[in-house]
């Protein structure tokens, strides 16, 4: 019995020593550089080192493990790896200092990525890294903000509503100074600003706080909401918002819009009215206003709001393409009609009619486009192309060689 009990003794020290062994190898592997070795060595041996009672060589393992996921920019798994090492006295300042450069890495992976335009990827490595670093919520905000950019709007809706929960504001303090040999002030550090002040070389240094952005994640919240056809929710996200921005305006359009889609048209009405009120000589409000009402389908309320906004500015050129665009929208119903026309002389008569009808239409917007060509010609190109094609359709040569003339000249810039 003793023979047998020493055996079986002797055959898991053997066992263990081979796992310790093996493992060994891995590690050998990947400080040289040889990844995939390293990975193949650790995965044959998984099931054996996972299944032993060692928990000094499972944290081991787990750590290469964490480390060549790492490497693979597997950062998901590196971080489970790394949280499967932890007890292990004897590699707690390694596996500190891996989970401390694995955060760095995180978040510079994911400013790569969100700059190339990959913003869901973005969104899923800020929240990542936020996971890893609570306290730095600002990499929550990030996640939100990249997934409202990758149109993953649920998961937009989760972040924010983490946001609101930590209430958090995004605040920061922002210091400044002014050079006295430029007159042109600065931003400037923390540090520079202590020095600063008592510097005869600089004025006015100053520190100033960033806005708050926690109106605007409510905002978003509500938005989301009406997005994802949740508007009961999203109404009651907008009106606690309102409750402590009672007078922000892009607030109350956001319910204005919201109430509209439900068929709430009184309630439209009166918060359309509270928006003017609060800013009656805005231009961008009023165009804000024809693009709302544009999308609603409120085409008339739309040509009004625009030709406000003109009128308190009348070299807000995005109005007036909005406004050619509304007005040439009337077009698609006429030619619709006279396609469908036969040919007999009662529908000949017809298709003259709104052949006349398609050209006043047109007419209608060459004041508008020849006022946008007038306040900047170069950056209008499809405007006097629009213009040209008008005036061949009405038969105007004389304009036409001019828009012709004015393209060519353009284009040659």
């Amino acid at each position: 019995m003793n023979k047998l009990l020493t055996l079986t003794f002797l055959l898991c020290f053997s066992f263990l020593y081979s796992q310790k062994k093996e493992l060994k190898l891995a590690q050998k592997l990947f400080k040289q550089e040889k990844v995939s070795e390293s990975k193949e060595t650790l995965i044959s041996n998984s099931d054996l080192i996972l299944n032993s009672n060692d928990s000094k060589l499972i944290t081991q393992y787990h750590l290469l493990v964490g480390q060549i996921a790492k490497s693979e920019k597997e950062f998901s798994k590196a971080f489970d790896n790394f949280k499967l090492a932890e007890g292990n006295k004897a590699i707690k300042d390694v596996l500190k200092s891996e989970l401390e450069f694995l955060l760095y890495e995180i978040q510079t992976y994911a400013n790569e990525v969100y700059n190339s335009g990959n913003y869901k990827e973005a969104a899923s490595n800020y929240n990542l890294a936020f996971k890893m670093s609570p306290e730095k919520t600002d990499l929550l905000y990030y996640a939100a903000v990249s997934s409202i950019n990758g149109s993953d709007y649920k998961n937009a809706l989760t972040f924010y509503e983490k946001l609101k929960e930590l209430k958090y504001t995004g605040i920061v303090t922002k210091y400044y100074a002014t050079p006295i040999e430029t007159g042109t002030e600065k931003e400037i550090s923390e540090v520079e600003y202590s020095l600063f002040k008592k510097s005869k070389d600089y004025e006015n240094v100053r520190e100033e706080d960033t806005k708050s952005v926690y109106p605007n994640i409510i905002k978003s919240i509500a938005l989301l909401y009406d997005n994802l056809g949740m508007q009961d929710k999203a109404i009651q996200a907008v009106e606690e918002a309102r409750a402590e921005n009672p007078n922000d305006v892009d607030l109350i359009l956001t319910e204005a819009n919201i109430n509209f889609r439900l068929g709430n048209n009184e309630r439209y009405s009166e918060l359309v009215a509270k928006a003017l009120e609060q800013d009656p000589t805005n231009a961008t409000l009023y165009y804000n206003l024809g693009v709302v009402s544009s999308e609603l389908g409120k085409k008339e309320d739309a040509e009004n709001y625009y030709n406000k906004a003109i009128e308190l500015d009348p070299k807000m050129q995005n109005a007036y393409l909005n406004l050619v665009s509304l007005i040439l929208e009337q077009e698609n119903a006429i030619v619709e009609q006279m396609n469908s026309l036969g040919t007999s002389r009662a529908e000949n008569k017809k298709y003259d009619e709104l052949k006349l009808k398609r050209e006043s239409i047109y007419m209608d917007c060459v004041p508008i486009l020849q006022k946008l060509i007038e306040i900047d010609s170069k950056s209008n190109i499809e405007a006097i192309q629009t213009l040209k094609n008008i005036y061949a359709t009405v038969g105007d040569t004389e304009g036409f060689s001019k828009m012709k003339a004015l393209l060519e000249e353009v284009e040659s810039k």
